[in-house]
């Protein structure tokens, strides 16, 4: 019976999969190496646990709705707009990749058993599931912040200075940014949850904690969105392009410096801000659960 389950789980998985990838690749939300790549990241996700695939869907969705509002603004702004938002599979890694390697390793290590966040029953797992959650979180707030941020009337700031900076700079962040971005967290946490309750057992003493998630996730968006501006101000080089007249991430001749190394793309960025929320994240977990 249990092995049934399993295979049910990896037929839904592969079916879900499918027709949300053919339907990306049809939308223009992703290119066919990203179609390809997300088709493979979603039926792991899945596969291992509701859960999980919960929370990346959550995530494609949100991200993929948000990328395509405002997208007569955005396109004035940003140097590198795409229309619809079309990610490829570089992006699709960058932004599922560590979570997806964790969720293996909890495959693998508890045989294919969904277990709570319990750190009494499993230090290991707990810090694990912990990761993921924070991975999600990290890249649900840091797209919402994006997304949103660049829409505000708001006044952008370089999160290190504070200083007034173009839209579209590296770094800079406003409230409606930090807002988006905590509560991107904490609709991450509400999917892990929700799912959860409906496919987890937990013991009594474990079962009311889970509800914690929530407010952690939403701290890990916040959180995460801060690093990465953190990082995107330090080590992400911006310039305003007297040409385009419009904010670039490279050096140029007829570009003018405002902030940061020529050191790490926005990729780079998001990987590093990600593994860092992520093993927070995990740390929080064990002391928490």
């Amino acid at each position: 019976m249990e092995k049934f389950g399993i295979q049910f789980q990896l037929l839904v998985a592969i079916l879900v999969s499918s027709l949300i990838a053919t339907r990306a690749y049809r939308k223009k939300s992703l290119d066919l190496s990203g179609a390809i790549s997300g088709f493979i990241v979603m039926t792991i996700n899945i596969a291992a646990g509701y859960r999980y695939g919960a929370m990346l869907l959550v995530f494609f969705f949100t991200s993929s709705k948000l990328t395509k509002v405002g997208e007569e603004k955005k396109r004035r702004l940003e140097a590198d707009f795409k229309e619809g938002g079309q990610r490829n599979w570089i992006q699709v890694v960058s932004n599922s990749g560590i979570a997806t390697i964790l969720v293996v390793i909890i495959w693998n290590v508890t045989e294919l058993q969904d277990k709570c966040l319990d750190s009494k029953d499993s230090i290991l797992v707990t810090s694990l599931i912990g990761g993921v959650i924070g991975h999600y979180s990290c890249c649900n707030g840091d797209t919402w912040s994006s997304e949103l941020g660049i829409l505000s009337d708001a006044q952008p700031r370089l999160i290190t200075t504070f200083k007034p900076v173009r839209k579209g700079t590296n770094g800079a962040v406003t409230k409606t940014g930090l807002l988006a971005a905590a509560t991107a967290g904490c609709v991450i946490g509400m999917a892990f949850v929700i799912l959860e309750f409906l496919t987890v057992k937990c013991s009594k003493d474990a079962a009311l904690k889970q509800l914690l998630v929530i407010p952690l996730s939403s701290l890990a968006g916040l959180g995460g969105s801060v690093i990465d501006s953190l990082l995107g101000a330090t080590l992400q080089y911006s310039g305003f392009c007297t040409v385009r007249n419009k904010v670039v991430g490279k050096p140029g001749p007829t570009v003018k410096k405002i902030s940061g190394l020529n050191f790490l793309d926005n990729n780079a960025v998001n990987i590093v801000s990600i593994l860092l929320t992520s093993v927070l994240t995990s740390i929080a977990c064990v002391y928490i659960f």
